[in-house]
């Protein structure tokens, strides 16, 4: 996106995490003014500041742009034969400010793209704060913006404050949905014990940053793992009050929650132990793995990977420190909740994400249905690009559906308009997978014309899909 038009009215764009960073920069980088309004702010530095208080959410620690309150991951780089791995490609091709942060913080993950997180959020604000069109005023916009505000990107989060949801919500005249999100706990790297833990990747797969050890393991064997299981069931949770009838999103489940459903569940979800070998004893197979990842640049902090929890604080320490290896955990961060909304996107948005009650109101970040920080954010980058052109007096249509990009959409503008239509509530978040972009056929025969072995043609179609779609994308961006 190439600068243009430095005298257009500004756009407003609400709530900086992720998806108002992305959005603030794509609009900046085609030329247009914008405005970013953040809530929290520390304590006053300035006399003109006199007056206000230190803001913080439930979830938040700090005041920079872009922080990243859950897991310091993005998942998967893979853009051959994963979709979100596709999506960061795509990303990139779009000049994200947020995948760029993420390449200049990332810390070794196996084949995960995982970042410092204070580096990572205090690179995004210092671009963001040195850009000349964006303007940061650090207040809080109570209720819908005001009338004179003819564009605004709503990229408030799931912590969107009461009296702006409360506003959206009446402007809507639609129910709003939520469900829990959860935090899994920090830990020490010194506190643990690597006489126990080993360092490997799941089956020794390299990640962007070149290393195939980048994961800390710790063994459990079976009584180790039932004992564990009935720590977590018998163990003191949160209590939520109203809240409780909130469904929780499958991708961030409590591990209390996942062990409920069944003494086996966690060792086929984040305790499985597949393509891990302890190399003190590689012929015997541990029955459940816990695995850490790396949490910032210096390597000093590890979190537990698949680990978000509602045990009460108290509890956590006692709890984790059964685990082998991490009998003498200190932690740096406990795990905890907090509650995400989002909106009924079908119904609400359109192709451009506005509001179509309100058009001068785009949505972006998690409160359109969407999961994930790599989503939040690309759906910032969208709202940012549709707002620029409309400002420019441009028509900018939506991304392929054959584009990662371009299912985001689909997703949350029409995905579930029959469901809705026939009385179901079948609307919920989604994080980017092969499922939501138009299928392909199944190839049989490789580029060089030999046969694929049938378990290995799943990869070719999403590698073709991919390639698809990185074409299809570049079309795009040169037709915008």
């Amino acid at each position: 996106m190439s600068t243009s038009s430095t005298s257009a009215p500004p756009i407003h764009v609400i709530g900086g995490g992720l998806a108002g960073s992305e959005a603030a920069w794509q609009i900046a980088q085609a030329g247009v003014p914008v405005i970013l309004h953040e809530m929290r702010r520390d304590e006053p530095s300035s006399s003109e500041a006199i007056g206000q208080t230190k803001i913080r959410t439930d979830a938040h620690q700090t005041d920079g742009l872009a922080e990243m309150v859950c897991s310091n991951s993005f998942r998967s780089d893979d853009w051959q034969f994963n979709a979100v791995g596709l999506l960061h490609a795509e990303m990139r091709a779009c000049d994200s400010l947020i995948m760029s942060a993420a390449d200049q913080h990332q810390v070794p993950a196996g084949g995960a793209l995982a970042v410092d997180r204070d580096g990572f959020s205090g690179e995004v604000t210092r671009r963001i704060e040195a850009h000349p069109l964006i303007t940061i005023a650090r207040e809080e916009v109570a209720g819908l913006p005001p009338a004179d505000w003819d564009s605004v990107v709503v990229a408030t989060g799931p912590l969107t404050s009461p009296a702006l949801a409360d506003a959206i919500l009446e402007l809507s005249g639609e129910g709003q949905l939520s469900f829990f999100d959860a935090i899994a706990p920090i830990i020490h790297v010194e506190s643990i014990d690597m006489d126990i833990a080993w360092r490997q990747s799941r089956y020794d797969k390299e990640g962007p940053g070149g290393d195939a050890a980048a994961y800390i393991n710790c063994p459990m064997n079976k009584q180790e793992y039932e004992a564990f299981i009935d720590a977590l069931l018998e163990g003191p949770k949160a209590e939520f009050k109203d809240w409780e009838h909130v469904p929780y999103f499958d991708g961030c489940l409590p591990i209390e929650v996942m062990a409920e459903r069944g003494r086996e569940t966690l060792r086929h979800g984040p305790m499985k132990p597949v393509g891990l070998t302890n190399p003190r004893d590689p012929l015997v197979k541990a029955h459940a793995i816990v695995q850490l990842r790396q949490d910032n640049a210096l390597a000093t902090l590890w979190n537990m990977v698949g680990f978000q929890t509602k045990l009460k604080h108290g509890a956590q320490a006692e709890v984790f420190r059964m685990i082998p290896g991490l009998q003498n955990a200190q932690f740096a961060r406990l795990g905890g909740l907090h509650r995400n909304t989002f909106i009924n996107s079908p119904r609400l948005l359109d192709r451009s994400l506005r509001m179509k009650v309100a058009p001068r109101l785009r949505f972006a970040g998690q409160m359109t249905g969407v999961e994930g920080y790599v989503e939040s954010a690309a759906t910032g980058l969208l709202a940012g690009r549709f707002a620029a052109a409309e400002r420019l007096g441009r028509t900018l249509a939506a991304p392929p559906p054959t584009t990662a990009l371009g299912a985001l959409v689909d997703h949350v503008t029409g995905g579930h308009i029959e469901g809705e239509a026939l009385g179901k509530t079948s609307f919920q978040p989604m994080n980017i997978n092969y499922g939501l972009l138009p299928p392909m056929e199944t190839p049989k025969v490789g580029d060089d014309g030999v046969k694929i072995p049938l378990k290995e043609r799943g990869r070719a179609k999403k590698r073709l899909m991919s390639v698809r779609a990185l074409a299809d994308l570049e079309g795009w961006l040169a037709g915008g």
